[in-house]
């Protein structure tokens, strides 16, 4: 196994060159790859509707191609579904992957054999390139990977078969031979549909394997991890895993998390290495150990187009730019055209690039998950950071928490925040306080909205008990995958379930 750990990462960094010239060449990289989707798709039923055959530049593509969400592409998707094909793509696509909607309760986003080959494959290739790029004493091919994933089913239209499910669940399905060789637990566990018995299932096949790295969502990997420790009796998780080196993690910020892995995991040397995953695609990789801040990958047949939020809310929708054309510090809604047929799609994040030389980023929100009901225009980004401040303060470690407006009269409102904490604060008046206080240097526009209470009261923070995140999710049969609480709303429906559950 050292001989395979040391040949495994010569050829991972070997890929670091190819990193080295999209980073160089951005704008270079990314119009090649506008062109390469273009002819590729010119021919089908979507490409033909709008002229690919003529587009030859980036500014003709603005004006041939309309900005698309899922409901403009849904009934080409739908069609697609039930088995015809040449629609948005020119291969065949029978996978798609199930992500939670606005309109519809989900979504259904194709995923072509390109898209798994080019784009989440190279992802998971270049996770682990960039790894070991940063860390030249790496055990890590010396034991087995744990993917926390989700599960998958068949959909039967007529003679038709295709199959929706968690995109981590279509990428285990479909893994290529010397991914699989790395991971764990075995397949029939990992791909299990019903969520606790995957848990209990995973818990006792990993509890006494030798795992290097481990990769999920934070919030459900916490949960296994002290399945885990409980079944072997353990005070930490290096005591179970005394060669576990890297957390490769994304779906949510880590900021709430991370005090808690550490805790958990026992061990202040491990290894975090952010990703931005999504059903979509794959977008950006940590690079480098010193910041989480990512690196926006250029070369996955994906070509990029940005927003500026405030543009976009006002309806200025030919005022998109390319790669070449964005500013740091600018929140921008993110616009992605992909090898699977998803053309000029609103993924509906935004992120702001703190470098263009390289493009590193960091993820400021959703364009959809934000409060802006009395003007404060406060982000999840905002709110995380807010969060952090106030556990660093008080000795405090937030699991899982969600806010939404409360309309008091016609002229003032708050914010009620429900908090499940992992660790309560010391002071739990004090830790508010911090908290709203931290929210104002975070952002101006809430900073505006609180002065002497005129339009936004002192937030109403209630803390929660243990479990109540988890019996909202269970209760709306969405334990597991990819399925996290929402942390902003501009309405009550999602906190005042969760207090009904919990009362």
């Amino acid at each position: 196994m050292p001989i395979l750990n040391s040949i495994a990462s010569w050829l991972m960094r070997k890929r670091m060159h190819q990193i080295e010239l999209f980073m160089k060449y951005p704008g270079d990289v990314q119009h090649e790859w506008l062109h390469s989707l273009l002819r590729d798709a010119a021919n089908t039923e979507y490409g033909k509707q709008h002229g690919f055959e003529a587009i030859t530049n980036y500014q003709q593509f603005k004006e041939a191609v309309p900005l698309n969400d899922y409901e403009s592409l849904k009934p080409l998707i739908e069609r697609t579904r039930r088995g015809e094909q040449n629609l948005l793509w020119h291969s065949e696509i029978i996978w798609f992957a199930k992500s939670s909607g606005t309109t519809d309760k989900s979504k259904f986003l194709p995923v072509s054999n390109e898209s798994l080959d080019g784009c989440h494959y190279n992802a998971g290739r270049d996770m682990i390139t960039l790894y070991c790029n940063n860390n030249d004493n790496t055990q890590i091919f010396t034991g087995k990977s744990l993917a926390l994933g989700g599960s998958y089913k068949e959909d039967v239209f007529g003679n038709h078969h295709s199959f929706h499910g968690d995109v981590s669940a279509i990428i285990i399905q479909n893994l290529p031979m010397w991914a699989e060789f790395f991971r764990a637990p075995d397949v029939n566990i990992a791909l299990m549909s019903e969520w606790e018995t995957k848990l209990e299932q995973m818990a006792l096949s990993m509890m006494d394997e030798n795992v290097t790295s481990i990769a999920g969502v934070p919030s459900w990997m916490l949960v296994l991890l002290k399945r885990i420790m409980e079944k072997k009796g353990a005070a930490s998780v290096s005591e179970v895993w005394p060669n576990l080196e890297v957390y490769f993690h994304g779906g949510v910020s880590f900021a709430p998390y991370k005090e808690q892995f550490i805790k958990l995991i026992g061990n202040k040397d491990i290894n975090f290495l952010q990703l931005y995953n999504a059903s979509e695609g794959f977008f950006g990789i940590q690079d480098q150990k010193v910041s989480d801040e990512m690196l926006l990958m250029l070369d996955y047949g994906i070509f990029y187009e940005f927003i500026d939020i405030h543009d976009q809310a006002a309806g200025r929708l030919s005022k998109t730019l390319h790669i070449e054309e964005v500013k740091v510090g600018v929140d921008y809604a993110m616009i992605i055209t992909t090898n699977a047929g998803l053309w000029r799609y609103q993924i509906g994040d935004v992120i702001q690039f703190t470098s263009t030389n390289p493009h590193r980023f960091k993820i400021s929100g959703r364009t959809k998950q934000h409060i802006n009901v009395f003007g404060e225009e406060l982000m999840v980004h905002n709110t995380d950071a807010a969060v952090k401040t106030a556990c660093e303060r008080t000795k405090a470690m937030v699991k899982e928490y969600t806010v939404a407006p409360v309309f008091m009269s016609d002229n003032s409102g708050a914010h009620e925040w429900l908090i499940e904490f992992e660790n309560e604060p010391n002071n739990f008046e004090f830790f508010c306080s911090v908290l709203d206080e931290a929210l104002k240097k975070q952002n101006s526009d809430y900073e505006a909205k609180r002065y002497n209470n005129f339009v936004l009261q002192f937030p109403q923070i209630r803390k929660m008990n243990s479990g109540s995140f988890y019996n909202w999710l269970k209760a709306n049969g969405k334990l597991g995958g990819q399925y996290k609480v929402p942390r902003l709303s501009n309405d009550r429906k999602i906190l005042e379930e969760i207090i009904r559950l919990n009362p």
